[in-house]
């Protein structure tokens, strides 16, 4: 730490000090300049020193500290105000206010002291001519937290009507209060138009928009604006996250996790700050976290996990019910101290509403990792389920059993959804119940359904229980059902043998009329399915596009032969036209059956579209993707039109994929939100969030990065909700990350990459994806001005990047490294990455890099002590470079391009030479570097124009840079020909351009200085 010996060392220890993190760490070296400061026996450096302490106070969790100091000040003032410059008079008046929030803070403080203090604020502001605009605003603060709310709307009109001045609060600020009165009174609609300035970036502060940003959460959330309070929340989060004082704000994220089913984010908010349970210097702030605490861990209990074991006070390890009672006990305490010193009930009445608060949204995805907490126990107004009554005594007329029966035949002959769910509850109701065979084949039938490839023995009993009924068909068909899944399990040849005789024995009988042509088709169907499995078993190495959905239910209940190659790729193996013919001839039996006899029966329907569909997959194997996808087609859309929408899911999703790798990316849009609207609630989580995210990669590839966003969003939702957050999840959240960026939503964006960080793995997503999630995750935090963080990212990527044979990342990302430090004012690293850049780009022959690098390296010199001439050879060689590749370029588009940039080269030169000479050094020195300045840019205007109209802004920008140094150098005469240049460049520019009318206003305001030049 460096001695304090003069009032200039004094200034930049406290510079230097104000740029630290807010804390105590900060706020003690604000103390012990104060003590340097009481040394130099300076009253302005003593003064300085205590407006550094207030400052850094009121920015801290220990604001409670702020009023010894300014008592010191006040107390200087009035002994000696001209020991005060002009900016310390201003400071001092301006602090008034934050002494008046201040003690309205501290309980202890007497409600007394602070309106005796208000009215001290308004006599001394009016002695310094100043508005009563600020004191009006205090006034208005006091009012609206006792609960005073006719003399808060007096106050709050006074406050609008008063002029501003210098005094008045910024603009973000005032309109951040004067929001925050319209949420009081219930006009959410209204605050947020008052916040769009600030949430727009017109205002800012210090805490602006952050505060705001988390005042509009639960605003944005009551008028179910639910993407704008997740970007708020993504957003404000971030700014408000490194700053200690901002605790307020900080409750406001928690209390939005708990308001919108994101409990487990809330809990993570809490681990992040534990200081914040026990910070005491600002009571105010403490009572509102409290509150949300407390709200936060009665959503926990709510939910059945009050024992979980959650984040709180140092020295115990608490539960949620535990500490939601701490929580709440703390709040109210410290309300109650509030009302005691206010003589109302109001704040207490506040924080008991705020703590009683009910979910807005039952769940909001943020597009973040958070972990998933059960969301079944929920509470709220259960729906019980219908009793199954024990049927009364009859066996199978019993009344209740025959209704339950009744039903699930319905339901088995539609081929709805939850045929199998009610004829578990037939047979559940039917224990102890003699039923006729046919009763106990269904039973035993479905109930196989539903154990897939455990349940051959089932289909077996039920095949014996069939043709006990008299129904030898069925029982055929339910021996096929059998084979199948012997077959799904991996005995596929055993399949085939077993399928033979049941096949051969149904033709037979539907030939007699023994059996009908639902049983045949049946099994055809099923022959036909085991056949495709042994295709599938014979072209197991082939690769094709992805359909991106999980498989779906056959439409007897069994699992469908969906799992074909998806590829034009032949099938491997002996006897491949053998068994790709036998599958296709086995499909084309059964629609040669089932058409025509169909009609308004769904079963004969779904199998002629699921024969389909096998031809589509044979046409796959063939290679004739045209062909596959126009059955694929007609497949989903027999389905559609048998009524059976969600047996279509798996058929868009597959002809998506196909018209995807044919180019079609209309098509698969088309088909992937199909499959999102067929499935619609019977789809089931992985297979949602795996439609949603190849309809975002989809989306993506035609530039629709908002649509894209939103379906990334829902296949990260629903990813976690199937437990593949790690997985396709990460993966969603990558792609997330990256649509935002392209909207410039940098902040939401950042939060999702580094989200998805934390899952991606090179084992699982390749160290593609790793090395662009970490690129983007640089160009958001560049963007943010994060330049140091954004520097380690781009640093890491090239890490992994530095390991491939293409090396032209590696390069890219070492240069953005290098900018990025030099941002983060680290010189000498810049300098080492611009380096490493450089070699990278000579290497691989990129002149524009190597030039660039260069380029920056000089600027980076220039900034260093006794560097200048380092500088100048930098960028010397820049130009040696550039010149020498556009003398062996040997196309014209080649040229065209190293020509711009040996433009800009001269430019920037010229720009450098100017920059270069030292403030203090002599006229005939900066008169030099001018006139060395000015050949450069010269030299750039010349290179500019031999590139015609297209180079226009860069040539007049180059020009009006010479104007300005020849009108510096006293030529008056050369700047305004430079000028008048530039004015005849844009004769016939349109009105529309701003660039050219930007151009323009400048050179006639060069040419009116070397008019006037020229008078004198």
């Amino acid at each position: 730490m460096n001695r304090i010996t003069d009032f200039d060392t004094l200034r930049r220890a406290m510079a230097d000090n104000a740029e630290q993190p807010e804390g105590p760490a900060r706020n003690a070296r604000a103390e012990q300049l104060l003590a340097e400061a009481e040394k130099l026996n300076v009253p302005l450096a003593v003064i300085e020193a205590l407006g550094h302490q207030l400052k850094v106070y009121n920015y801290s969790s220990e604001k409670d500290k702020m009023f010894v100091p300014f008592a010191r000040l006040l107390r200087m003032w009035d002994e000696r105000p001209g020991d005060f410059d002009e900016y310390e008079t201003h400071s001092l008046h301006w602090v008034f206010k934050w002494m008046s929030a201040g003690m309205l803070d501290q309980p202890h403080i007497p409600l007394a002291a602070i309106e005796k203090w208000l009215g001290e604020m308004e006599h001394r502001y009016r002695l310094a001519g100043h508005s009563e605009r600020a004191v009006r605003s205090a006034e208005f603060s006091v009012a609206a937290h006792t609960g005073d709310l006719d003399r808060a709307e007096r106050a709050y009109a006074a406050w609008l009507t008063a002029d501003r001045d210098s005094m008045a609060d910024c603009h973000a600020c005032e309109l951040h209060g004067q929001g925050w009165w319209q949420t009081q009174r219930g006009a959410d609609a209204e605050a947020l138009d008052l916040w769009a300035p600030v949430l727009d970036g017109e205002f800012t502060c210090a805490h602006e928009p952050h505060t705001v940003l988390a005042a509009s959460l639960a605003p944005l959330l009551r008028l179910g604006r639910l993407d704008e309070a997740r970007a708020h929340h993504l957003r404000g989060f971030r700014l408000v996250r490194p700053m200690e004082s901002m605790r307020a704000a900080y409750a406001d994220h928690v209390e939005f996790c708990a308001l919108s089913g994101n409990e487990a984010r809330g809990l993570e908010l809490l681990a992040e700050r534990p200081a914040y349970f026990t910070d005491t210097g600002h009571p105010r702030s403490q009572l509102e976290f409290m509150c949300v605490v407390t709200l936060l861990m009665d959503r926990l209990t709510e939910l059945g996990l009050g024992g979980r074991q959650v984040p709180g006070p140092a020295g115990r390890v608490w539960t949620a019910r535990e500490l939601a009672a701490h929580a709440r006990a703390e709040a109210l305490g410290l309300a109650a101290r509030f009302d005691q010193r206010n003589g109302t009930p109001y704040v207490s009445e506040r924080a008991r509403a705020r703590m009683e608060r009910r979910p807005l949204v039952d769940r909001l995805s943020l597009g973040i990792r958070a972990e998933r907490l059960p969301r079944t126990v929920r509470p709220a107004q259960p729906v019980p389920a219908a009793p199954v009554a024990a049927p009364p005594a009859g066996g199978a007329d019993a009344p209740g059993l025959a209704a339950l029966l009744a039903e699930a035949r319905r339901l088995s002959d539609g081929l709805e959804p939850n045929a199998v769910e009610a004829w578990a509850a037939v047979s559940r109701a039917s224990e102890g119940v003699e039923l006729d065979p046919r009763a106990r084949a269904e039973i035993a039938d479905h109930r196989a359904m539903d154990l897939g490839p455990e349940g051959a023995e089932l289909f077996e009993r039920a095949a014996e229980l069939y043709a006990e009924a008299d129904d030898p068909g069925e029982a055929l068909a339910a021996r096929t059902r059998a084979a199948y899944v012997r077959a799904l399990g991996g005995q596929v040849a055993e399949a085939v043998h077993a399928v033979a005789e049941p096949y051969d024995r149904v033709l037979g009988l539907y030939a007699e009329g023994t059996t009908g042509v639902r049983q045949t088709a049946s099994v055809l169907m099923g022959r036909a399915r085991i056949l495709m499995r042994r295709v599938q078993d014979a072209d197991d190495a082939a690769q094709g596009p992805e359909s991106g959905a999980a498989p779906h239910g056959a439409p007897d209940g069994t699992e469908p032969d969906h799992d074909a190659p998806e590829t034009g790729g032949p099938a491997s193996g002996a006897g491949r036209d053998t068994v790709l013919a036998e599958a296709g001839a086995a499909a084309r039996e059964v629609l040669a059956l089932v058409e025509g006899h169909a009609g308004d029966d769904v079963r004969l329907a779904s199998r002629a579209a699921e024969a389909r569909a096998m031809l589509a997959e044979l046409a796959v194997h063939h290679g004739d993707l045209e062909a596959a996808a126009e059955l694929f087609a007609r497949a989903s859309g027999a389905y559609v039109d048998a009524g059976l929408p969600w047996f279509a899911v798996e058929y868009e999703a597959r002809l998506a994929g196909l018209a995807h790798h044919l180019g079609d990316t209309a098509e698969a849009e088309r088909a992937l939100k199909a499959a999102l609207e067929h499935g619609g609630p019977q789809l089931e989580a992985t297979g949602r969030a795996q439609l949603h995210l190849q309809l975002a990669e989809v989306l993506g590839t035609r530039d629709l990065s908002a649509e894209a966003a939103e379906h990334a969003l829902e296949a990260a939702h629903w990813a976690d909700e199937a437990g593949g957050g790690p997985t396709f999840g990460a993966w969603a959240r990558h792609l997330l990350g990256g649509f935002l960026l392209r909207q410039g939503r940098c902040a939401e964006a950042a939060e999702v990459l580094e989200s998805a960080l934390l899952d991606l793995t090179v084992e699982t997503h390749g160290d593609g994806a790793i090395v662009q999630t970490q690129w983007w995750l640089g160009d958001c935090l560049s963007e943010l001005g994060e330049h140091r963080a954004s520097a380690e990212r781009r640093l890491q990527a090239a890490e992994i990047a530095r390991h491939w044979p293409e090396q032209h990342d590696h390069a890219t990302l070492a240069h953005l490294a290098a900018e990025s430090l030099g941002h983060a004012g680290l010189p000498a690293e810049a300098d080492r990455a611009y380096a490493r850049a450089g070699d990278l780009w000579r290497s691989l022959g990129n002149v524009h890099g190597l030039v660039r690098s260069l380029r920056g390296r000089a600027w980076l010199a220039l900034g260093a002590e006794d560097s200048a001439d380092t500088a100048r050879e930098l960028m010397t060689l820049a130009l040696r470079e550039c010149e020498s590749a556009l003398n062996a370029a040997s196309d014209e588009e080649t040229r065209q391009r190293l020509t711009a940039e040996l433009g800009h080269t001269h430019r920037q030169f010229g720009d450098l030479l100017a920059r270069s000479s030292a403030e203090d050094a002599g006229d005939g020195s900066i008169q030099a570097a001018f006139a060395e300045a000015l050949s450069e840019v010269a030299e750039a205007v010349e290179v500019f124009a031999t590139l015609g109209y297209e180079a226009v802004h860069s040539r007049t920008g180059a020009e009006l840079a010479a104007g300005w140094l020849a009108s510096d150098l006293g030529r008056s005469a050369e700047a305004a020909a430079r000028a008048r240049a530039v004015l005849t460049a844009y004769e016939d520019a349109e009105d529309g351009d701003d660039e050219a009318r930007a151009r323009r206003a400048e050179a006639e305001q060069l040419l009116r200085v070397a008019r006037e030049q020229e008078d004198r």
